[in-house]
């Protein structure tokens, strides 16, 4: 079976706190948005290996073991009997991005397997295996609008609606690391609530209320990064951002954007379900 799971952005992100565990308290909005990978389920017959793992697309670095599509069959199958599968994944989200590909990637194998094999799995417990692999993981098994909070894992319903707007998301093949993106930053609490401003602001006015505490630090290791947000206001851009640690910036337009990226760019354009206001 094949599903096709797709990015988030994040709207606003503001660094509150540094725990005693090392982590960070954050609070941010995370965003669905279509761009998409393509993962195949196949369930095997025989005496097939338990799990066959293979990618086409971008690279994927790194050993199958630090997978999060491998670490979240082995989850589910220390807890139910699972039967030997093979997975194909076909990688068009850039990974390093701020766009969450890796997790959602997971998240919808786990629902998928479970789905598939009929393994039984509850809501609760497709949460806590997808809690194990990474913060923002679960936020894919809903896969709508969520405030988080804590360590971007504590999720909360919201009521934001951008189905009106085209939103350009642009990767400047950049890989951007979150340990780095933390480092000269100073927590503190938000100067103004996040939920507040997207509930009750328009659009047009994010720009002077939505912050991403992010920028701070990253802006000055890639200047390209902020010239990039910096073009998506000149093309018209109501509000523009970094999304996560990035590298990956996205408009919100209400209408379709004209722009000339660098050749390496990769991007997206998520069109309007309806006639923006």
């Amino acid at each position: 079976m094949l599903v096709f799971p797709n990015c988030k952005i994040n709207l606003g992100l503001n660094i509150t706190q540094k725990r005693e565990d090392g982590f960070h308290n954050i609070e941010t909005v995370f965003y669905p948005v279509n761009w998409c990978d393509a993962l195949e389920v196949i369930e095997l017959q025989g005496n097939e290996p338990a799990f066959a793992f293979s990618h086409t697309g971008l690279q994927i670095d790194g050993k199958l073991e630090d997978n999060l599509v491998y670490k979240a069959w082995k989850l589910m199958a220390e807890i139910k009997p699972v039967p030997p599968i093979k997975v194909h994944l076909h990688k068009t989200l850039p990974m390093g991005a701020g766009l969450g590909g890796g997790s959602a990637n997971a998240a919808f194998f786990i629902d998928q397997l479970n789905k598939q094999c009929n393994l039984g799995f509850s809501a609760e417990q497709k949460n806590n295996v997808a809690s194990k692999l990474g913060s923002d993981c679960s936020f894919f098994l809903n896969n709508k609008p969520v405030f988080a909070k804590g360590k971007g894992n504590e999720f909360s319903d919201i009521m934001v609606d951008l189905s009106a707007y085209y939103i350009l998301v642009v990767y400047p093949n950049i890989h951007s690391n979150t340990k780095d993106a933390y480092s000269g930053i100073t927590p503190a609490p938000a100067k103004k609530d996040l939920k507040t401003i997207l509930q009750t602001t328009p659009v047009s006015k994010w720009k002077d209320e939505l912050t991403n505490d992010f920028e701070s630090t990253v802006f000055i290791k890639y200047p390209q990064i902020k010239k990039l947000k910096e073009d998506l206001y000149t093309s018209g851009a109501l509000y523009a951002c970094m999304s996560g640690s990035g590298s990956s910036v996205f408009g919100i337009f209400n209408k379709n954007p004209s722009l000339n990226f660098d050749p390496a760019y990769r991007f997206y354009l998520q069109t309007p379900a309806k006639k923006a206001l």
